[in-house]
């Protein structure tokens, strides 16, 4: 069995104990012990892979920015989705993400890539997959943390109403199939990597439109500013 953070709150601990011990469960675990025996490095550290979960409680989730798996470079992931710690060099694509998010809300250009912040006010950093291997981007996909995850959105969209599901690029919008949209919102956009963020990320106002639903709620909106969280590293 994966070892689960003790401090994660009941409702997500109940549904990976519920996932624990069946058999796909299984043998994800068996996958990522038998890698690690074999020499490789895997990202996140173990003691990160459910700090989305831990981060943002299952009844504090208000948006779900779906990504697709960690960071593969040393030092970069640590199990939230498009997320970097302080001190580490800002991705390509989280740089393109801030540069929507200042057009978008005029907030200052963050000097951090850490998006705790974000986190903590309700949004769930999730990737679809939670480990990979060093340099070796989707090296752990189709291992079994898919179905897991899925069972994460299936819940959240059964058991809550009014959140905002952000999906990006097609991976993620496939998601969008297990979505009610009558009882949620769903924004969709391309991918903000450098690849495809042209193509309409940029000028797609991801952040206002969360904002004015919530508005529209008479819900508070997300602080999207990160600049009151010190960090040194610039782009």
């Amino acid at each position: 069995m994966l070892a689960l953070p003790e401090q994660l709150d009941s409702q997500w601990l109940a549904l990976l104990q519920r996932e624990a011990n069946k058999p796909y469960m299984l043998q994800l675990q068996g996958f990522i012990e038998q890698r690690l025996a074999a020499g490789a490095t895997v990202y996140p550290p173990r003691e990160q892979w459910f700090d989305a979960l831990l981060h943002t409680p299952f009844e504090k989730v208000r948006v779900v920015l779906l990504g697709q798996d960690p960071y593969h470079g040393p030092g970069q992931a640590h199990g939230l989705s498009f997320s970097v710690p302080n001190e580490v060099p800002i991705p390509p694509s989280l740089r393109n993400i801030f540069r929507e998010l200042v057009d978008d809300v005029g907030v200052p250009l963050p000097a951090t890539g850490n998006l705790t912040p974000w986190a903590k006010q309700g949004v769930l950093l999730l990737n679809a997959v939670l480990t990979v291997e060093a340099k070796q981007a989707g090296s752990h996909a189709k291992q079994g943390w898919e179905r897991l995850t899925d069972e994460l959105i299936a819940a959240l969209n059964e058991q809550r109403e009014g959140l905002v599901f952000l999906l990006w690029g097609a991976y993620a919008q496939r998601k969008a199939a297990m979505i009610d949209a009558s009882k949620h919102k769903i924004i969709c956009a391309p991918h903000p990597s450098p690849l495809s963020a042209y193509r309409g990320f940029f000028g797609s106002k991801p952040f206002s439109q969360i904002n004015a639903y919530f508005t529209g709620q008479q819900k508070a909106p997300i602080d999207w500013a990160l600049n009151d969280h010190p960090q040194t590293t610039l782009f």
